[in-house]
């Protein structure tokens, strides 16, 4: 890794680059990544470098990828603590020293068959801010911890890149993890806006339970991560600081890029989920809370494409899982496949849903 950054960093001295425009650098992995790092204004929740992996393939099919990474609101939350201290939050990550997308399994197995993504070309892009990939402020949480909520930044200078070096993509999937789930559908509206002429697909994988809660919205999207400021105008338009939610997140890119195909996947009863969210949830079942969030979004004339699988797991996208997954006769992966490939498939919901 530090001959990678030492390989960057002679480019960077090259070039005088404002705002958050990119660089690429070898990387010269197994499965052929390349890490491509940003200049100007983005950063890690740290201060420290942020950066992407690309992995060149098909031009005209690309995934998206937003990576989880955790998300945090209050100094103990967000401390520089590693996973294996006292620090109150294992599941976020305040900078990239974790994070390298070589060799991972389940839907980076390209030598599968049955992998419906195995030709397409990969820009996968973690979370290292705390903010799902919508912040755009310094916080200043004590005299001792100043994080950078610079998600949303970091995530548009890769779709900028993606703008640039894929013109002609045909099909651009937008993948959520965990908490890289929350922004999807606002990042595929972003997409839809940078690639008018690509067909644009968001499946969401793990956030359908976090609530529309406005003391959520106000406080933590809003005033912590800034992330309500920092939207287009279409993703906020009509709607107050207190009404702007994640589940309405769906509702807004629908009404903006018609044309995108929207899904999301849960696990019904999945303690990760939402495990820093349970004040705002107020005792709520996880599968009520999630059946309630896609009823709202299509009350509102939004058709949202679901997956519910029963139990309390947590990952799907690199365990081998990924291809085991199966609910009513039908496989999460051939699911996937007729939803990118095909007309979208009918919804499938586990019916002995307990953990």
């Amino acid at each position: 890794m530090t001959n990678i950054f030492r390989a960057a960093g002679v480019l960077l001295l090259l070039a005088a680059l404002a705002g958050c425009s990119t660089l690429r650098s070898s990387s010269h992995k197994a499965m052929e990544w390349t890490r491509v790092v940003p200049a100007g204004d983005c950063h890690c929740a740290d201060g420290s470098q942020f950066s992407f992996w690309e992995r060149r393939a098909d031009p005209t099919k690309v995934v998206f990828f937003l990576n989880g990474g955790g998300v945090c609101w209050y100094p103990k939350m967000c401390a520089f603590t590693s996973t294996d201290s006292q620090g109150e939050n294992d599941f976020y990550s305040w900078n990239l020293q974790s994070v390298d997308p070589e060799n991972r399994g389940g839907m980076f197995d390209t030598t599968r068959s049955d992998n419906p993504f195995a030709d397409y070309s990969f820009l996968y892009v973690s979370s290292c801010t705390g903010d799902a990939h919508l912040g755009d402020v310094t916080q200043k949480y004590s005299p001792e911890l100043t994080v950078e909520h610079r998600g949303y930044v970091n995530g548009t200078a890769a779709l900028d890149y993606l703008a640039e070096h894929y013109p002609d993509a045909e099909q651009v999937v937008v993948i959520g993890k965990t908490a890289g789930s929350v922004a999807a559908p606002i990042y595929g509206g972003l997409v839809a806006d940078r690639l008018p002429k690509a067909k644009v697909t968001v499946f969401g994988a793990q956030s359908g339970a976090w609530p529309d809660n406005p003391d959520f919205n106000a406080d933590i999207l809003a005033a912590k991560w800034g992330a309500y400021d920092a939207m287009p105008g279409w993703a906020v338009n009509g709607l107050t600081v207190r009404q702007w939610g994640v589940p309405r997140f769906w509702t807004q890119a629908a009404r903006h890029a018609p044309n995108l195909v929207l899904a999301r996947f849960d696990f019904a009863f999945d303690p990760h989920a939402t495990s820093e969210l349970t004040p705002w949830l107020a005792g709520k079942s996880l599968l009520a809370e999630i059946d309630a969030n896609e009823a709202a979004t299509e009350a509102a004339g939004v058709r949202l494409h679901s997956y519910t699988a029963p139990g309390a797991d947590h990952q799907i996208f690199e365990p081998d899982k990924f291809y085991e997954i199966k609910v009513n006769g039908v496989r999460l992966v051939d699911w996937l496949k007729a939803l990118v490939t095909k007309d979208p498939p009918a919804d499938v919901h586990c019916d002995k849903c307990g953990p």
